[in-house]
C-alpha cells in the first residue's frame, strides 16, 4: 500500500488540565467498590440522559486507548447507546468501534457484532445524509470482511444517493473495500467506470477517477480519453488526479507522452494554482524540449507573481532553480531572466535574493545590458526609502548583484558605477561600504574608467557620513589620483572637510565665544518654562542654538577627529603623504613641491596636536601617532625607496588581493559547471529502462510519491531505499541490559525537525507482561510528541514502538526513561526497568554554508554567546588538525586555500555553519605549532566559538573537545 493510500487518523482531544481516567482514579470515584461490577453496569450508559451517556462515551473511549480492557461493557452499549439518534452519540460511536476489539482471542468475530452490523445496515438506509456518509467512512477503516458482506447491497445503493456528500463516501468505502476484500465487490471498477461517466459532481468524480487509476489504470484512460478535449472545464480537484494519472502513464510507458502532453500544455492555463504547478512540473518530466521547458517556466514565474504567500514563491523560485541546473535548460531560461526579474516586486527579502542570484547565474552577454537597466531602477526606487525595514539589506543586494554584472561584463561599469556612487553618501554603512568595494576593485581592473571615478568621488566626498566608508574613499583618492588638478582637488577637499586650521586653537576660540560675525547667534525674546517641581524658569534662545549650530556647522573630518576616531587620521595621513610624493614628481617647480609639502605637513601637525590635546573625547592611539609620524618623516626626506613602498607597492599588494580573490570564483564556478555537466566515459555502461533492476532507476522515480512522502516526514535518502538495508546501516543503541526482564534497543532516525524512535522490545521471562508501556522523558530543547500506547507482550514475545520527539532547536539533547509494566496474577505493584540514555548529536542538525567577510564579522560582533575551547590534541600538523575539526563539526572554511598555504608555525582561519532552524555558527581557530618543542609536538591555541544562542555555542564546543584528538585506526 503507498503512502497516498493511507486512510487519515481520527484525533482525539483530551483536556489538558485533566488526568486522563485510570483504574485508580475511578476506584476512587467509587470508594474502592468493585471495579469489575462497575464497568459490567456502567449506570450513565444505562439510565443517564443523552449529555450523561455522551460523557461517559467519552470516558469509555479514552480508557480503551490508554490499554484499558473493558469487554463487559460491549452489550451495555449496544443495549443502551446504539439505539439513540443523537448525532454525537453515534460520531461517538464511530471512533468506539472502531478502537475496539472486535475478535476472540483465536481470531473469531464476536456474536455481539452481528447486532452491530445490522445497526450499521440501517445507518446506511437513514433519511440523514451526514448519518450514511459519515458511516460510510467509517466502513473504509474496518478490516473484518465478514461485518462488511451483509452490508455490500446498502453501500452500492448509496452510489444512488441524492447528495453527493454520500456518494463520494460511497466511492471511498468501495474502493477500499475492494482493495482489501476483492471478493466482496468483484465489479467495483465497472461500477464506478459507470458511475463516474453519469455523475456530474466534481468531488465524486475526483473519488471515483482516482480509485480507478490505482484500482483499473485502463479504465481511467479510456474514460480520460473520452473527455479529453473538456478537461480544462473541469474542477481543479479533477485536474490534479487527471495530472497524476498522466504523470504515471508516462511515467510507466515513455511511448504514451504524444497521447497526452496537449492536455498538460492545456492545463498550464487553468485556473488554479496547484494544478498549474502540477502541471508544469509534470511537463518537465515528460519532455525536455525547449518549448515544454519554457512553458513550464513561464507558468512557475506567473505564479511567483501571483501568489501572495511568500513560501509558495520560494518553493515555486526552487523549482526554477531545479531548471536551471540542468545544463540543457540553462539556455532557455537565459531568454526569461527578464520576466524572472518581475518577482522583484516582492516586498519578502529572502525571495528577492532567491531572484537576484537566479538572474546572476542566468545572465549572459545578451541580456546583460536589460539587467543592469531593471537593476538600476530598483537600486534608485531604494533611495531615501525606509517604510519597509528590509530596505537597506534590498540595497545591498542590489550593490552585489551590479558588482559582479560589472566584474563579469566590464562594458556595464561605466553604466553602474555613477548610479552606485551616489550611494556612499548613504545613511546606510553596509550598503556604503558594499559601494565602496566595488569601486575599489572597478578602478584597479578598468584603466580607462579610473577619471570618471575620481571625478564621482571627488563630487559626495564631502556628503560622506560613515568614518569607515570616508576612510576607503580617502585611500581610493589618495592611491589612484594622479593629475595635478586631481590631487589639487584632493587637498580642497579634504582642507573643506577639516575646516579651519590649527585645529586646537579654533577650536578654543569658539569654546571661549571669540566667533565671527556671521557666525554670532543673535538673542531671542526669553521665554519662561515651568520646570518638573512646579516651579518657573527662564530660557534665552542663545544658550539652545549656539551649541546645536556649532554641531551643524562641523565638517565631517573635523567631527570625526573630535569624536576621538583617529585612525581616521592615520588614513588621510598616508593619502597626504601619496598625493604629496606623487605631486613632486608631477611638478618640477621647487617652491610648489615644498608648499604642497608644507601643506600636507602642517595638516598632519595639528591633528597630531588636537589628538595629545583634551579637546577630543578619547586621545590618540600610539600606533595612530607613529603612523602620522612615520608620513611626516617621509615627506620631509621624500627618499626614493620610501616612494616606491607608498605609490606601487601598495596598488601590488590591491592588486594580488583581488587576482586571488577573482581565481578562487573562477575555480568555485568551474567546479559548479563540473558538477552540472553530466560527463558519460567511452566505458560507461549503458542503462536500458527495460532492463533495468526497479532499486536502479533513480531517475524514474516516481515524484508524487517522493513529494508526499516529504511532505509527510518520511523523506528516504538514495542508499536508504531497502528499509532492511537502512536499518542494517544504522547504529542500534541497547537501552537495557541482556539479563534484565524486558530487554529494548532502539534505532534512531533523525529526520529534518524530528527524532523518530523504533524501540524494540522482548520478554525475556516466562510471564505475560501486561500495560508495558515505553515512558520517555527529554532533555534540552526537545519535546515528546505522543505518549506510546501500552501493549501487552506474552511470555518471550517481542513488539515494536515507535515514539516521535520534535527538535525545536540546535543543540544537544538526552532522551531518556524507563518500561513499566504489569506481571499477569502478581499482586505486587508496577515494575520498571530503566534505559541508558539515548544522545542527540548536534550535528544532525548543522550543515556547512558560506558567507562574505562583512557578514560573518557582523555577526561575531553581534553574537552575545562565545565559548572559549583549548586545543588538545595529537595531532601535529596544522593543516591535518584544520581539516580534522572541519569534518567533526561539519563546518565550511571561508579563508581561503591560499591564504592557508605555506608553512609559517601558526594558522588563524574562519569556519561558519549553519542549522536546518537558520541559526548561524561561527567558529575562529587560532593555532601554532611550537617549534622549540621538536617537530612532533603537537598542535596548540584556542578555538572560539560565537552563535546567538547559549545552546549551540556549548554543544559546538563539547562536539570540538570530544573529536579534537585523532584516532588510531
Amino acid at each position: 500500500m503507498t503512502a497516498a493510500e493511507n486512510v487519515c487518523y481520527t484525533l482525539i482531544n483530551v483536556p489538558m488540565d485533566s488526568e486522563p481516567p485510570s483504574e485508580i482514579s475511578l476506584k476512587n470515584d467509587l470508594g474502592n467498590c468493585d471495579m469489575s461490577a462497575f464497568l459490567t453496569s456502567f449506570p450513565p450508559l444505562e439510565k443517564g440522559d443523552v449529555k450523561l451517556k455522551t460523557e461517559a462515551l467519552k470516558k469509555v473511549i479514552i480508557m480503551i486507548l490508554n490499554g484499558e480492557k473493558l469487554p463487559g461493557l460491549l452489550m451495555t452499549i449496544i443495549r443502551f447507546v446504539l439505539p439513540l439518534q443523537d448525532h454525537t452519540i453515534k460520531k461517538l460511536l464511530l471512533v468506539f468501534w472502531e478502537i475496539v476489539p472486535k475478535t476472540t482471542p483465536d481470531g473469531r468475530l464476536l456474536q455481539e457484532m452481528i447486532l452491530v452490523c445490522d445497526a450499521y445496515r440501517k445507518d446506511l438506509q437513514h433519511p440523514n445524509e451526514f448519518i450514511r456518509g459519515s458511516t460510510l467512512r467509517f466502513l473504509c477503516k474496518l478490516k473484518e470482511a465478514e461485518l462488511l458482506e451483509p452490508l455490500m447491497p446498502a453501500i452500492r445503493a448509496c452510489l444512488e444517493h441524492r447528495h453527493s456528500y454520500v456518494r463520494r463516501n460511497a466511492v471511498l468505502a468501495i474502493y477500499t473495500i475492494y482493495r482489501n476484500f476483492e471478493h466482496l465487490i468483484p465489479d467495483a471498477p465497472e461500477l464506478i467506470h459507470d458511475f463516474l461517466v453519469n455523475e456530474k459532481d466534481a468531488s465524486c468524480k475526483r473519488n471515483a477517477f482516482m480509485m480507478l487509476i490505482h484500482a483499473d489504470q485502463d479504465r481511467a484512460l479510456d474514460y480520460l480519453s473520452t473527455c479529453i478535449d473538456q478537461v480544462q472545464t473541469f474542477g481543479d480537484i479533477l485536474q490534479l488526479v487527471i495530472v497524476e494519472l498522466i504523470y504515471k502513464v508516462c511515467h510507466a510507458n515513455p511511448s504514451e507522452r504524444a497521447r497526452f502532453i496537449r492536455c498538460i500544455y492545456n492545463l498550464l492555463q487553468s485556473s488554479s494554482p496547484a494544478v498549474k504547478y502540477e502541471a508544469a512540473g509534470t511537463l518537465v518530466t515528460l519532455s525536455s524540449a525547449p518549448t515544454a521547458i519554457k512553458a513550464a517556466a513561464q507558468c512557475y514565474i506567473d505564479l511567483i507573481i501571483k501568489e501572495s504567500d511568500n513560501n509558495v514563491k520560494l518553493i515555486v523560485l526552487d523549482r526554477l532553480i531545479e531548471l536551471k541546473e540542468h545544463p540543457s535548460h540553462e539556455r532557455v531560461l537565459q531568454d526569461l531572466v527578464m520576466d524572472i526579474l518581475r518577482v522583484l516586486s516582492t516586498p519578502d527579502l529572502e525571495v528577492r535574493k532567491k531572484t537576484l542570484q537566479l538572474a546572476l547565474d542566468l545572465v549572459s552577454s545578451r541580456n546583460v545590458e536589460e539587467l543592469v537597466i531593471v537593476l538600476k531602477k530598483e537600486v534608485i526606487k531604494t533611495n531615501n526609502v525606509t517604510e519597509h525595514e528590509d530596505t537597506d539589506k534590498y540595497r545591498q543586494l542590489l550593490v552585489r548583484t551590479l558588482h559582479s554584472c560589472s566584474v563579469r561584463f566590464p562594458d556595464m561599469a561605466a553604466n553602474v558605477i555613477p548610479v552606485l556612487m551616489e550611494f556612499l553618501s548613504d545613511n546606510n554603512e553596509a550598503a556604503a561600504a558594499d559601494v565602496l568595494e566595488f569601486v575599489r576593485e572597478a578602478i584597479q581592473r578598468f584603466d580607462n574608467l579610473r577619471p570618471l571615478i575620481v571625478e564621482k568621488m571627488l563630487e559626495v566626498f564631502h556628503a560622506i557620513k560613515s568614518v569607515k566608508i570616508y576612510r576607503g574613499a580617502l585611500w581610493i583618492l589618495g592611491e589612484y589620483c594622479s593629475t595635478k588638478e586631481d590631487i589639487q582637488s584632493v587637498m580642497t577637499e579634504v582642507r573643506r572637510s577639516l575646516g579651519e586650521i590649527p585645529i586646537v586653537e579654533s577650536e578654543i576660540k569658539k569654546e571661549a565665544g571669540e566667533l565671527k560675525p556671521e557666525e554670532e547667534v543673535s538673542v531671542g525674546p526669553a521665554q519662561k518654562l515651568v520646570t518638573e517641581m512646579g516651579t518657573y524658569a527662564t530660557q534665552s534662545a542663545l544658550s539652545s542654538s549656539r551649541p546645536a549650530k556649532k554641531e551643524e556647522d562641523r565638517p565631517p573630518l573635523r567631527g570625526f577627529l573630535l569624536d576621538g576616531d583617529f585612525f581616521v587620521a592615520a588614513s588621510l595621513a598616508t593619502t597626504l603623504t601619496k598625493i604629496a610624493l606623487r605631486y613632486v614628481s608631477l611638478v618640477q617647480e621647487k617652491k610648489k613641491q615644498n608648499s604642497f609639502n608644507a601643506e600636507a605637513m602642517l595638516l598632519m601637525a595639528t591633528i597630531l596636536h588636537l589628538g595629545k590635546s583634551s579637546l577630543p573625547k578619547k586621545p590618540i592611539t600610539d600606533d595612530d601617532v607613529d603612523r602620522i609620524s612615520l608620513c611626516l618623516k617621509v615627506l620631509s626626506e621624500c627618499s626614493p625607496l620610501m616612494n616606491d613602498i607608498f605609490n606601487k607597492e601598495c596598488r601590488q599588494s590591491l592588486s594580488h588581493m583581488l587576482s586571488a580573490k577573482l581565481e578562487e570564483e573562477k575555480l568555485s564556478q568551474k567546479k559548479e559547471s563540473e558538477k552540472r555537466n553530466v560527463t558519460i566515459q567511452p566505458d560507461d555502461p549503458i542503462s536500458f529502462m527495460q532492463l533495468t533492476a526497479k532499486n536502479e532507476m533513480s531517475s524514474k522515480e516516481d515524484q508524487f510519491q517522493l513529494s508526499l512522502l516529504a511532505a509527510m516526514g518520511n523523506t528516504q535518502r538514495k542508499e536508504a531505499a531497502d528499509p532492511l538495508a537502512s536499518k542494517l546501516n544504522k547504529v542500534v543503541t541497547q537501552l537495557t541490559g541482556f539479563s534484565d526482564p524486558v530487554y529494548a534497543e532502539a534505532y534512531v532516525h533523525v529526520n529534518q525537525y524530528d527524532i523518530v524512535l523504533d524501540v524494540l522490545v522482548v520478554n525475556q521471562t516466562s510471564d505475560t507482561l501486561q500495560n508495558c508501556t515505553l515512558e520517555l522523558a527529554t532533555l534540552g530543547d526537545l519535546k515528546l510528541v505522543e505518549k506510546p500506547s501500552p501493549l501487552t507482550l506474552a511470555p518471550h514475545d517481542f513488539a515494536n514502538i515507535k515514539a516521535n520527539v520534535k527538535v525545536a532547536s540546535t543543540e544537544n539533547g538526552i532522551i531518556f526513561g524507563n518500561v513499566v509494566y504489569d506481571v499477569s496474577g502478581a499482586a505486587s505493584d508496577r515494575n520498571c526497568v530503566v534505559l541508558s540514555d539515548i544522545h542527540i548529536d548536534i550535528m544532525d542538525y548543522i550543515q556547512p554554508a558560506s558567507c562574505t567577510d562583512a557578514e560573518f564579522r557582523q555577526m561575531w560582533a553581534e553574537f552575545e554567546w562565545e565559548n572559549k575551547v583549548t586545543v588538545n590534541t595529537n595531532i601535529i600538523d596544522l593543516n591535518e588538525y584544520l581539516q580534522h575539526i572541519l569534518k567533526s563539526t561539519n563546518m565550511k572554511c571561508l579563508t581561503p586555500e591560499k591564504a592557508l598555504s605555506g608553512y609559517c608555525g601558526f594558522m588563524a582561519a574562519n569556519l561558519y555553519a549553519r542549522s536546518i532552524f537558520g541559526e548561524d555558527a561561527l567558529a575562529n581557530v587560532s593555532i601554532e605549532k611550537p617549534i622549540h618543542l621538536g617537530p612532533e609536538a603537537p598542535v596548540t591555541g584556542h578555538i572560539r566559538i560565537r552563535a546567538k544562542s547559549q545552546g549551540m555555542a556549548l554543544s559546538l564546543g563539547d562536539k570540538i573537545n570530544l573529536s579534537q584528538k585523532k584516532t588510531s585506526v
